[in-house]
């Protein structure tokens, strides 16, 4: 067992990757398989078939414009007619309404979800906790967990509905699309484009992690405005799988496709991931937070969370966020005559977070890693008495402190999310999370503002 564990280990560090966010790049695991000087030649070397996938229209500004060409054995569009998968999901939803989720101002907070006994692999242990929006009117979100223990086995699925964002809390997934392998670690992430096909494998067994789903747009690196051309996340440290491929029948192979929050299924005899060479900017990747280049305040105040933003997708207004990733790393804080920790706040943007490993500056108590918590538009939150307390207890003698052992994440939506009714139901939810702060007391000491108004 330990020889075969340091197989899967040596396995998964020495696959190899191309790097940079949003580059046209190109990969072959045969040489020569890419065709030179056109896209769809008459006859494809090796004799493959040339097949796009568009993320974007056509006629998208080309800064904006994703597409990809794929040299594969067989095309994609080779498989029987979808149905709707039996059984049903009945927890994943893409079209956010009254008829699937509620709405409530109140904070939230969940325990970390049990992974389950029974074998449940990452398309079952999915589950939507809240969003907003349509992915068939293009425009919004969900926010998905899951808990597993158990790889895909002859299948792989297809999310037609948006770009999937991936933060592995527990255990490493190892992920194979069209494009090649991704071996993602708790501590990185990984994007996975719409349309592309994939399929998860467990080597760790138990695992849990978070999801972002965004329709109708992609992530892009934030602007950098006057921190200059540097900082933040590095383009260069954005990482995207070489080709790789699989070839012969695979009798029963199923294809599991994502349409509407519903999911289809459809019979094919061969494996999908058959890519033997591809080029484009339209790609799976992945990034390790450990590379991320954080910035703080060095003289006075807290700094507003989006200086740590990692990756944004926009909306047609400048500045206002479909979905931003954010994240609060290992850190220095050395802020004079401040109160270090996160500002209480009231926000016109919605705020799911989450814990990888370590704890959360704000939170003394009850947010664990694979916990979460929601602060809804313009619902108070901030750090909980304990915090609150041990904070001002240090006075002006607080020294330069680093913060370390900790990865804490934020979703931030401009959109009003609705929560799915199993999440605010849920065994695991919190219901006295309202009790950290209800111990705050008044330090307010009317005898020293009129001292003040004396002296003035």
């Amino acid at each position: 067992m330990a020889a075969q564990n340091d197989q899967l280990d040596s396995s998964f560090n020495d696959l190899d990757y191309l790097s940079g966010f949003g580059n046209s790049l190109e990969s072959e695991a045969i040489a020569g398989a890419l065709p030179r000087g056109q896209n769809s030649p008459l006859l494809c070397p090796y004799g493959l078939y040339a097949e796009q996938i568009s993320g974007t229209s056509f006629t998208a500004p080309r800064k904006l414009n994703h597409r990809s060409w794929m040299y594969r054995i067989k095309p994609s569009v080779t498989h029987e007619p979808f149905a709707p998968r039996s059984p049903s999901h009945g927890k994943l939803v893409s079209e956010f309404n009254d008829s699937n989720s509620v709405t409530t101002p109140t904070q939230l907070r969940w325990r970390p979800v049990d992974i389950p006994d029974r074998p449940t692999d990452f398309i079952d242990g999915l589950f939507t906790v809240c969003g907003a929006g349509s992915s068939f009117l293009r425009h919004g979100y969900a926010i998905h967990m899951y808990t597993a223990n158990k790889s895909m086995e002859n299948c792989a699925l297809c999310n037609a509905d948006g770009d999937f964002l991936i933060v592995p809390q527990k255990g490493r997934l190892w992920i194979t699309t069209e494009c090649g392998k991704l071996h993602v670690s708790p501590g990185e992430i990984a994007v996975l484009p719409q349309g592309f096909r994939f399929s998860v494998e467990m080597p760790d067994g138990p695992s849990r992690g978070y999801v972002a789903e965004i329709f109708g747009t992609h992530f892009q690196l934030p602007d950098l405005g006057p921190i200059g051309a540097n900082g933040l996340a590095a383009s260069r440290d954005f990482l995207v799988p070489k080709a790789w491929f699989e070839d012969g029948m695979r009798p029963g192979y199923t294809i599991v496709q994502k349409y509407g929050g519903e999911l289809f299924t459809a019979k094919q005899d061969f494996s999908p991931f058959n890519v033997v060479a591809w080029h484009g900017n339209y790609a799976p990747y992945k990034y390790d937070l450990s590379k991320f280049c954080p910035y703080n305040t060095v003289l006075v105040d807290h700094s507003d969370p989006s200086i740590n933003t990692v990756l944004t997708a926009p909306t047609d207004k400048p500045g206002v966020a479909l979905l931003d990733f954010v994240i609060f790393p290992p850190r220095w804080l050395v802020a004079e005559h401040t109160f270090r920790p996160p500002y209480y706040h009231r926000n016109c943007m919605s705020e799911f977070m989450g814990l990888i490993y370590g704890g959360y500056e704000a939170k003394a108590d009850g947010f664990l890693p694979g916990g979460a918590s929601l602060h809804s538009c313009m619902t108070p939150h901030g750090p909980d008495t304990k915090t609150y307390e041990a904070t001002i207890a240090l006075g002006d003698e607080a020294k330069p402190h680093k913060i370390t052992n900790t990865m804490a994440f934020m979703f931030e939506s401009c959109l009003m999310p609705r929560i799915c009714l199993w999440a605010l139901n849920s065994p695991f939810r919190d219901h006295d999370y309202y009790q950290c702060w209800i111990g705050l007391k008044s330090h307010f000491k009317l005898e020293d503002a009129a001292v003040q108004n004396a002296q003035i």
